[in-house]
């Protein structure tokens, strides 16, 4: 039998069948763990605005991962690591099996998709003076640029004359809105808009730069800022290929 020399500065054992408090502990911890995530991300990403879909699906994941995160933290320690173990497992194969359907098409350039899947707007080199862009699950080109430095969400639309930016996106890389004249009249999808000229003193998209550039700033709300002709055409070249969009430049683009 082994002696404590020093057996008053020992904490009692709780009594038999009380609960403990470690579980509730972990769980707080996770749901903290969580919600900081959330936050960072939003942080982060500014020029990422989420719509009403998308904060439903996003309220919808923390709410699943709160709940499993709070049935785990009720198993004994050797059903937890048991059942870890098969959840690693299952999404192990849950992964692999989403991989290999988002490369179906062609798995000899299963490097580059990966790349593609994973970029968040960020356009992709592929080869030397060639960027691509991948189609989201809308059907959309959204690539982010940078605008004076600023990161800005654009959606590639080809059927627009100018880039334009939205009047949030314009307040956020610190353009004075209410100071622009809205003299332009253009027709849209919801009718004839007004837009102001505005010209950034560089556009960036992925290594293409473009100095001085000329956009037009929308005077209605936008749910995301337009890339228009006025880009694409300063470029070599561009086209559409398997649900990407390839463009190209040549040397420093004029």
């Amino acid at each position: 039998m082994t002696h404590d020399p020093n057996p008053w500065n020992r904490e009692p054992p709780p009594p038999p069948g009380a609960p403990s408090r470690r579980p509730l502990i972990v769980w707080l911890v996770i749901v903290a763990s969580i919600g900081g995530l959330v936050l960072a991300l939003a942080r982060a990403f500014p020029e990422a605005r989420l719509g009403g879909g998308d904060w439903a699906n996003v309220g919808y994941l923390v709410g699943m991962l709160l709940l499993l995160s709070a049935g785990a933290s009720r198993l004994q320690r050797g059903a937890l690591g048991r059942r870890l173990r098969d959840v690693a497992i299952w999404a192990a194969i849950v992964a692999m099996l989403a991989l290999g359907a988002a490369y179906r098409d062609d798995l000899a350039d299963v490097t580059d998709r990966v790349r593609l899947a994973f970029s968040g707007g960020t356009p992709v080199s592929v080869n030397p003076g060639e960027i691509a862009v991948p189609q989201n699950e809308s059907g959309a080109y959204v690539v982010t640029g940078r605008v004076n430095g600023q990161k800005v969400r654009f959606m590639v639309d080809t059927g627009a004359t100018d880039t334009v930016l939205s009047p949030e996106d314009a307040r956020r890389i610190g353009v004075d809105v209410g100071a622009l004249s809205f003299v332009r009249e253009a027709e849209t999808a919801n009718g004839m808009g007004r837009s102001a000229p505005y010209q950034a003193d560089h556009l960036e998209v992925g290594p293409i730069r473009l100095d001085g550039f000329e956009m037009a700033v929308n005077q209605a709300p936008m749910g995301v800022s337009l890339l228009g002709m006025t880009f694409l055409n300063r470029l070599e070249s561009f086209e559409f290929r398997d649900r990407t969009l390839i463009l190209r430049w040549r040397g420093p683009v004029d």
